[in-house]
């Protein structure tokens, strides 16, 4: 059966729909950063997405091909996130989101090393006929995060954001918020395929101690 991250590690994919405080460890993703409204029907974000889910699959069905990964093992690709910033560092305006700064990834299994990616890239940019110029491999160590499972739609996740940031503040914890420590979400579910009300997201936000 393929090794499912969902699954496996609950804590961190699959949280409560009350806030909690998780440390997260460092993950490595595929990832391409850009700027813009990711509703563009043609925009920058939706090219990002096919070139990230090009390079998972590459990865994921490299097992049928002549590339042989050291410690491979089958997997399910893991949902799509976003680490996600505003030019001054504040708040989204989910009214205007041309401005926004994103960086949309895919978690890559710890066997992918970077001449695996490598390929990856270079085979799918190939097959798929795309430019994966700008696939990265990027490594982040969250640590201390809030998170919560917000349902609906996504611009409702301002009520979500305020019940995390109400609940840290009970705790004796503040946002930690940065250039490097920036709001993230996790897509649990396919927005072409799913109701909006019914939609979950993984919303994280860093924090620290008081």
């Amino acid at each position: 059966m393929a090794f499912d991250y969902k699954k496996e590690y609950k804590e961190y994919y699959l949280p409560a729909a009350a806030p909690s405080v998780v440390d997260v460890p460092e993950m490595r993703y595929v990832a391409v950063r850009g700027v813009g409204d990711p509703n563009a029907p043609d925009g920058n974000y939706k090219r990002a997405v096919e070139v990230l889910y090009a390079v998972a699959y590459t990865i994921k069905m490299s097992k049928k091909g002549d590339r042989r990964i050291d410690g491979y093992f089958d997997f399910v690709v893991p949902p799509l996130e976003g680490f996600w910033q505003v030019p001054d560092g504040g708040d989204f305006d989910y009214a205007d989101k041309t401005a926004l700064r994103w960086i949309a990834c895919i978690r890559l299994p710890d066997f992918v090393g970077r001449a695996d990616f490598d390929w990856a890239v270079e085979t799918a940019a190939n097959k798929k006929k795309l430019d994966c110029s700008k696939a990265e491999y990027l490594a982040v160590r969250e640590g201390l995060c809030v998170q919560i499972l917000h349902t609906g739609s996504y611009d409702d996740e301002p009520a979500s954001v305020a019940r995390m940031r109400g609940s840290i503040a009970e705790q004796g914890y503040v946002e930690d918020m940065s250039d490097t420590r920036l709001h993230h979400e996790i897509y649990l579910s396919d927005p072409r395929k799913t109701a909006t009300e019914k939609l979950r997201t993984v919303i994280r936000h860093p924090v620290r101690r008081i």
